[in-house]
């Protein structure tokens, strides 16, 4: 029998711990802390847009957003799933869903910072471009938990379709104090509200709802019977549904909590299994009985809830915006810290044409959105002109922006290589997310439809859309040209050709903002590739003539 020295063992016992077979390399250190404000293009647009004086408060939020400790609540509430009880130990229905605490956590600093139904409360001019700001900055955490804050900020002017009820709602859909828990409203400190809009026959096409609402004997009270097909963060503590009341389609806020303390019937009949935005539970609830009360005239739903449509198109493009820019400054960090074929990946001509590529897209992307923010803004003041804008530009923003984002998360996750595929990177979870935001009201169909209509329908809305064009007209030949391009587009129109009309009312848009306020190497470069077909079918293929090295200075933070 052979007997084996120990020798072997005693040497390695001698060892230092770590094996040069397990010594890291050529791996960049922790993005984070780094602060998620330091975006030139998103605080140059924050004084444009009249929201300037919020600008420390923005810089105290983006240091948070980008701190360890955020960063890893938005990584738990990913992977702690939210979970459905629809009986407790006795066997009484009560349909709750938990989330994990770090949901809370993120949930309590976004209604404290203003980024729920605060600006309707609050008269100061650009306080809607600071939440929309604030959502920029704070959604570098995660996204799932701006559903229910985007909800929230979008049902009180739609709630205000009925006095009564906003008065006694309107105070606390607007507080920044984030109080979970099922109780009777008027107990709590704050409410967050959501909306039962989906039915599975129809979706978007919300006229064929089946549901149906019953008056009571008392006035503006019903009772509604049927069954939602989508409906988000069902813990909400009110709910605005469309169903069909005797007169018509009409919207109706629906609470969880009864006034006297008993719980409305909002049967939770299963969790959705969804591709992305894990954190936020989406519903299927029933109503058999459910209790609810008038808003709007009846058979006016779809006219009350529009301004509350166009409150959540605008949160969407500001998503999408948000993960276009969270998603570089990971891969630029990325590409700063990692070297192949003998050179830091940043510094290879290849890779800097993908990064500042990227960044031309991110930079339209957040201008567009703090472009449509200020027009909310002044509209809710009475700004007519700015209303026709907001009318047409936030439907084609919703249409463009989103469709960018899955292909500019996908590029972003291949700056990473293999690193970027896993999940500890977080990028699947960006990669995961991006889709929905093209989906939520309305896909990409309904958005450019909708901008059609809106150009038959309101002749301001298209005149207002030119008026801004024209604002930089001369400025740059391409861009005038394809303004022209546009004008003819229009008095060709058709349903067949409308994502085409949309996608060049979007980049022309896009690039007459850059025009007037980005640096030139910027602007340049947009209506060059974007306009001037000195462009490839993928990102990384800008012109040699770009400046690169001007694009990426401006956009890639100071990150570690």
């Amino acid at each position: 029998m052979t007997t084996l020295s120990q020798e072997p063992y005693e040497q390695a016992a001698d060892r230092p711990e770590g094996h040069a077979t397990h010594d890291v390399t050529n791996q960049p250190p922790p993005l984070a802390p780094y602060d998620a404000c330091d975006d030139n293009a998103l605080l140059e647009g924050v004084r444009r847009e009249g929201a300037g004086w919020a600008q420390d408060g923005l810089r105290r939020l983006g240091r948070r957003a980008g701190s360890v400790e955020a960063q890893e609540w938005g990584d738990l509430a990913n992977r702690h799933e939210p979970v459905l009880r629809t009986h407790d130990r006795y066997g009484n229905r009560v349909d709750e869903v938990e989330y994990h605490p770090s949901w809370h956590r993120l949930m309590r600093v976004a209604v404290g910072e203003g980024l729920a139904g605060a600006p309707w409360a609050d008269d100061r001019p650009g306080a809607h471009v600071a939440r929309t700001a604030g959502g920029l900055v704070w959604g570098h955490t995660e996204a799932g938990h701006g559903c229910p804050t985007s909800m929230t900020y979008a049902a009180v002017p739609a709630l205000r379709a009925a006095p009564e009820l906003a008065e006694v709602y309107e105070p606390l859909l607007t507080a920044r104090e984030y109080d979970p828990g099922l109780r009777p409203p008027a107990e709590k400190r704050g409410l967050l509200a959501g909306m039962g809009m989906t039915e599975k026959q129809g979706g978007s096409d919300v006229r064929t709802n089946s549901t149906r609402a019953t008056p009571t004997a008392e006035p503006g009270v019903y009772t509604l019977r049927g069954h939602k097909w989508f409906t988000s963060a069902p813990m909400c503590d009110v709910f605005l549904v469309l169903a069909q009341a005797p007169d018509g389609l009409s919207c109706f806020l629906v609470p969880r909590v009864l006034p006297d303390g008993t719980r409305n019937t909002f049967r939770v009949q299963r969790l959705k299994d969804k591709l992305g935005n894990r954190s936020n539970a989406s519903s299927e609830p029933e109503f058999d009985g459910t209790v609810a009360w008038l808003v709007g005239p009846e058979g006016r739903g779809v006219k009350t809830i529009i301004e509350m449509v166009n409150c959540t198109r605008l949160d969407c493009v500001m998503s999408s915006a948000t993960l276009m820019r969270k998603t570089l400054v990971e891969a630029g960090h990325h590409v700063r810290h990692r070297s192949a074929f003998g050179a830091r990946l940043v510094d290879q001509p290849l890779m800097r044409n993908v990064l500042a590529d990227l960044a031309l897209e991110s930079e339209a992307a957040t201008t567009l959105t703090l472009r449509l923010a200020g027009a909310a803004d002044r509209a809710v003041r009475g700004d007519a002109g700015e209303a026709a804008f907001r009318r047409i530009a936030t439907a084609v923003g919703k249409y463009w922006v989103t469709k960018r984002g899955p292909a500019f998360t996908a590029e972003a996750l291949e700056c990473l290589g293999g690193n970027g595929y896993v999940e500890e990177s977080g990028m699947p979870r960006h990669y995961r997310e991006a889709p929905l935001l093209s989906i939520w009201e309305g896909s990409g169909n309904v958005n450019a439809l909708d901008v059609l209509r809106a150009l038959g329908r309101s002749p301001a809305a298209g005149h207002a859309l030119f008026e801004e064009l024209a604002l930089a007209r001369g400025a740059d030949a391409r861009l005038d040209t394809a303004v022209s391009r546009l004008r003819t587009g229009l008095a060709e129109a058709s349903e067949t050709g409308a994502r085409r009309l949309v996608e060049l009312m979007a980049l022309t848009l896009q690039a007459s903002l850059l025009v007037r306020h980005a640096p030139p190497a910027v602007a340049d470069a947009f209506c060059a590739t974007r306009l001037g077909g000195d462009w490839g079918h993928s990102f990384g293929t800008l012109p040699d003539s770009a400046g690169l090295g001007a694009v990426l200075a401006r956009a890639l933070p100071a990150t570690g």
